[in-house]
């Protein structure tokens, strides 16, 4: 049996924090790793306490905005900035972390993981935003794109049966 690389451990989990969006467009996770650890995971979905996109439906589809483009309309917090989050309300620093992430991080997340000092991306997906990779580039942030195995979850219930309700890893990016 071989052992899993530290990337595509971290991948692997990144991908099973990406099952709890609540997201209909995507489904992104996100792992923050420092020193081989997880200090922080977060998802994309309606902020604490709100509805969630997945019971009262996309803003972002009924008003027919593209991938990339006008991050402000909509109810969703990205993946990295729950994990940002995360990280600030534990007191965890996240200055030299690595982020394991299923989907290439936004300007926005990008601006921020800048400012958090994350030295690493790992990112399984592209993300049409320019600016971002530009960005990340100035700031030296190091960028690898996961050409590793994806892994395709299948839940099953105590006798091993597969439950079909809905949950499952997705690659609709």
């Amino acid at each position: 049996m071989k052992r899993l690389d530290t990337d595509e451990y971290f991948m692997a989990i990144t991908e099973i924090v990406a099952m709890r969006t609540t997201c209909t467009r995507r489904a992104v996770g996100a792992v923050f790793v420092k020193n081989k650890h997880i200090i922080a995971t977060g998802y994309n979905g309606a902020p604490k306490g709100l509805r969630h996109c997945l019971d009262i439906g996309c803003m972002r589809e009924q008003l027919g905005i593209a991938a990339g483009e006008r991050h402000e309309l909509c109810r969703g917090v990205h993946a990295e900035q729950n994990a940002i989050v995360q990280a600030a309300v534990f007191g965890t620093p996240i200055a030299g972390a690595t982020v394991y992430t299923t989907l290439h991080p936004c300007v926005i997340c990008s601006k921020l993981l800048i400012n958090g000092g994350i030295e690493r991306i790992v990112y399984m997906e592209g993300y049409p935003d320019d600016l971002s990779k530009e960005l990340l580039d100035e700031a030296g942030i190091e960028m690898v794109k996961y050409v590793g195995a994806r892994h395709r979850i299948t839940r099953v219930d105590a006798d091993g049966l597969e439950i079909e309700d809905g949950v499952a890893v997705r690659y609709d990016y």
